[in-house]
């Protein structure tokens, strides 16, 4: 059987999303809702403008148990995971010898032996392969097969969670706790993946469907798919695993260089960490930038960046239209000379050079609650 006839898994929320008239894709090895009948542009703006809805459940969910359960995951990672507070949420990668990063992830600590992983649909089983090989005998692992993960998203959102989740008001970005929202008993993290206010919610699977009927029904509150997703997290300058990091990229190149605290870049310990920590002191050859089309033709993904006498600097990694934004957005990897704000690029589409500079990052301003 080939892959492509392989069945495709489906989340506890699928017929809830045929019901609701959603566009059914292959994606990660699921069939995932790409739009509604609102459309992608109409559910990309209303989550910029209201509140918004996205089933995540093909998301890996993993627990890791144990004394020391911290210090074991940092032999995997370049993120400080012993300062991790509880009840907070931290946004790291798991790195090769090379330096490159095998997945990005994020690490919560639920109690000083317990963690909570989310991490990418798509590497969700080598990433439990990768951990249970390397730290396997050391710590518990667990992959959390019975919840799904919904992300509300967007202003709205924290007054539709405060009518059924009062408690969450008190909640500030990257923290989590255990809620009850409309009565079930879930798991929230004040994140997202758009750059607007919002949580990602941990529900047990068979009760995942009752939740996401009662988000629905507040005011403001409608469903979103993919695409939308993918826009939104492009104007924030978010990564996508496997367009815009990847294992043949470290943290440095892809400007993570932040998720690196003092403690680990002078300790090292992580796979690749000599690398890593060369190209900190350095600086790396390339670098991912923020690119600006200055026509209105996107760019997208894996076309061609020159400077302006025609020279091959690199490629577009992400690219496309971005609604809120309203103008043609994208991200590229261009040598560290080019890497400056303003600095005048070419981009080849279909056949013809078009101009483009480079802007910083991200395209919408982000809207967290920090405080």
């Amino acid at each position: 059987m080939s892959d492509s006839d392989t069945p495709l898994l489906t989340t506890p929320l699928d017929s809830l999303h045929r019901q609701l008239g959603g566009k059914m894709v292959p994606f990660a090895g699921y069939a995932m809702p790409v739009q509604y009948p609102a459309g992608v542009m109409a559910e990309h703006l209303h989550t910029r403008g209201d509140a918004s809805l996205f089933d995540v459940s093909h998301m890996g969910q993993v627990e890791i148990t144990g004394p020391d359960c911290a210090r074991w995951l940092e032999t995997l990672v370049p993120g400080d995971i012993q300062g991790l507070g509880l009840g907070k949420t931290r946004y790291t990668v798991f790195t090769n010898d090379q330096g490159g990063i095998l997945d990005d992830l994020m690490v919560s600590k639920m109690a000083d032996d317990r963690l909570f992983l989310v991490i990418n649909a798509a590497c969700k089983h080598a990433d439990f392969t990768h951990m249970k090989a390397a730290i396997g005998d050391k710590v518990a692992l667990r992959m959390i097969e019975d919840r799904a993960l919904v992300a509300l998203q967007g202003p709205k959102a924290a007054e539709a969670m405060a009518r059924l989740a009062p408690d969450s008001a008190a909640m500030t970005f990257m923290t989590i706790r255990e809620i009850v929202i409309a009565g079930i008993a879930c798991l929230a993290t004040r994140s997202g993946y758009t750059g607007e206010d919002g949580w990602e919610i941990s529900v047990p699977a068979a009760r995942a469907e009752e939740l996401v009927r009662a988000l629905l029904a507040l005011p403001g509150v409608a469903p979103a798919g993919l695409g939308a997703r993918d826009s939104l997290r492009l104007e924030a300058g978010l990564c996508l695993y496997g367009s815009d990091i990847d294992a043949a990229t470290t943290p440095v190149e892809a400007n993570l260089s932040w998720i690196l605290g003092k403690r680990r870049r002078a300790e090292g310990g992580f796979p690749g960490a000599a690398i890593i920590q060369q190209q900190l002191a350095e600086g790396p050859a390339r670098l991912r930038v923020g690119i600006q089309p200055l026509g209105r033709a996107p760019a997208r993904a894996h076309t061609e960046i020159t400077d302006e006498a025609g020279n091959r600097l690199g490629e577009i990694c992400s690219g496309g239209f971005g609604p809120s934004a309203d103008r043609p957005v994208a991200m590229g990897y261009v040598p560290r000379a080019f890497a400056v704000i303003g600095a005048k690029i070419k981009l080849v589409v279909r056949g013809k050079a078009l101009d483009a500079e480079v802007v910083a990052l991200p395209f919408v301003p982000h809207r967290y609650i920090k405080a």
